[in-house]
């Protein structure tokens, strides 16, 4: 690697997930053989240490850092964070406050990595709730929802937020120099829709985004729009269907393509068909965006292949300097009076 070339810290939950350790482990050895990163991994060291012996890791950038406790899945967020103040997520999150990592990537419960995020890294100036999303349709690789189910009830002028990052994230991430913005509703006409899409429609009118109006939901698969809005309850209904489906109609295809096709064309077809539905089980998770950091936020399924492939991403997203852009962009939208309604 070139001198010049900076390495990316990424500090990696070692506790979180439904495979952890062993399967973050065996991604984050795949990930630092690729080169560009240097991972600490952060949990108890004996878990850690006993696990990483496993790999041949000699001259591989992986460090290991002590966490005593960790997060598990159905714990109350608030209250595992006062209770467990040297949990794994906890303590990773702070290395990249403290500026001792340029990133955090975690597959823990979902709540106690946003809680993490927000507490110790705070939110941007001029947003109140971090959002969830990124393109997660392959058929439509540059259309982004937000939200994808960080936020369940929203304000309009959460909405709007939400598509400055979206916007943010296109022309950093997808390189969309001027990206159209839409409202997600039951009709595209001005008007349709229920009472958060209608309150918001005049928001993002009076807005500098490059908005469209509303858009359905079979314009998603279109591309009709480079960024589409919803809250998160939505969002996050929308991408798991999606998922769902794929899933579905891949083995509709094994089944009755079974004898018409080779085993090793069905094979191809149907795993195409995950991939280009199932972005987020590929990649295993996105960024928390609208906080002060790089925060990844990863599926609690995922598996070695996904930690490897979100390493990746997270190199990509730190590289980027999306954190600084969303800042400036969020800064010059403070938050716009609701007429009343708050």
């Amino acid at each position: 690697m070139p001198p010049d070339k900076k390495i990316t810290k990424i500090a990696v939950d070692a506790m979180g997930g439904d495979y952890a350790p062993s399967e973050v482990i065996k991604g984050v050895v795949a990930a630092a053989k690729e080169g560009g990163v240097e991972i600490i991994l952060v949990g108890p060291l004996p878990v850690t240490q006993a696990e990483l012996a496993k790999h041949t890791i000699s001259d591989l950038p992986i460090s290991c850092i002590d966490a005593a406790e960790f997060i598990k899945e159905g714990e109350p967020p608030a209250l595992a964070l006062r209770q467990k103040r040297n949990a794994s997520i906890i303590v990773a999150t702070k290395l990249v406050k403290n500026g001792e990592a340029d990133a955090v990537i975690s597959a823990g419960p979902t709540g106690a990595v946003v809680a993490s995020a927000l507490m110790i890294l705070g939110t941007a100036e001029g947003i109140d709730r971090p959002v969830v999303g990124g393109p997660f349709f392959g058929f439509s690789p540059n259309t982004i929802v937000m939200d994808a189910g960080g936020n369940v009830d929203c304000k309009p002028y959460h909405l709007l937020n939400f598509a400055i990052v979206g916007c943010v994230y296109a022309q950093k991430l997808l390189n969309i120099s001027n990206p159209t913005v839409a409202l997600l509703s039951v009709g595209a006409e001005e008007g349709k829709g229920n009472e958060l899409v209608k309150e918001s429609y005049p928001l993002f009118q009076k807005s500098n985004l490059n908005f469209i109006g509303n858009v359905e939901g079979n314009d998603i698969v279109t591309g009709r729009a480079n960024v589409i809005v919803c809250d998160g309850f939505v969002g996050n209904v929308l991408v798991k269907f999606c998922e769902g489906l794929g899933i579905t109609i891949a083995q509709w295809i094994k089944t009755n393509l079974s004898g018409k096709l080779s085993n090793s064309e069905i094979t191809k077809l149907s795993d195409d068909l995950l991939a280009l539905t199932n972005g987020a089980d590929i990649s295993g998770g996105g960024p928390l965006l609208g906080v002060n950091g790089v925060a990844i936020v990863m599926h609690g399924r995922s598996q070695a292949s996904q930690f490897t492939t979100a390493i990746a991403q997270t190199k990509t997203i730190v590289e980027s300097g999306l954190v600084n852009s969303l800042n400036s962009e969020l800064s010059k939208n403070r938050r716009q009076p609701d007429n009343g309604k708050d």
